[in-house]
């Protein structure tokens, strides 16, 4: 496989708008359907500096800092993913709470670590997720979870307190 690369590609058209509907469900302050699951991250484009809105899945939630995890599928070719690393400044709405967020990328040690714990923990969900990127579902070798992710980018996303930090 090759490191960073994500073999799928972005949907157009019908599939495009079934992917966008969740941000339907946000806007119709009905997020919490999605639970802790999802997130809707808002960002600024990078060209046009307008307000624009992706809804993720969240791949790991630490309760203590409120950190989400979510991972690009696409790639770090996605129109998101390098919005974001353009300005890390977001918001974030989880369920029914929106806050302001700052956005890193994992590195990949960290993000193997993470993947493979969204493997046993979502079994289903990363035997698709590995099917998409990878191009083949994956066969239970232990080493899958680590390649997925290091093909496929990772970032936390941390709360930003009333004090700046």
């Amino acid at each position: 496989m090759a490191h960073g690369v994500v073999s799928g590609h972005p949907p157009r058209g019908f599939g495009r708008l079934l992917y966008r509907l969740p941000i339907a469900l946000y806007r119709w302050r009905m997020g919490w359907l999605l639970g802790k699951r999802f997130v809707l991250v808002e960002h600024v484009g990078r060209r046009t500096g307008l307000t624009r809105y992706t809804v993720l899945e969240v791949v790991n939630h630490d309760p203590t800092t409120g950190a989400v995890l979510v991972a690009s599928g696409w790639g770090r070719r996605s129109d998101w993913f390098r919005n974001v690393m353009q300005m890390p400044e977001v918001a974030l709405t989880v369920g029914t709470r929106r806050f302001a967020a700052l956005a890193e990328i994992l590195g990949e040690e960290e993000a193997s670590r993470e993947t493979c714990d969204y493997a046993r923990r979502h079994p289903l969900a990363f035997r698709a997720l590995a099917k998409l990127v990878l191009g083949d579902a994956p066969s239970g070798r232990p080493w899958e979870c680590g390649d997925l992710g290091r093909a496929v980018p990772m970032l936390r996303f941390t709360p930003v307190v009333a004090d700046g930090r």
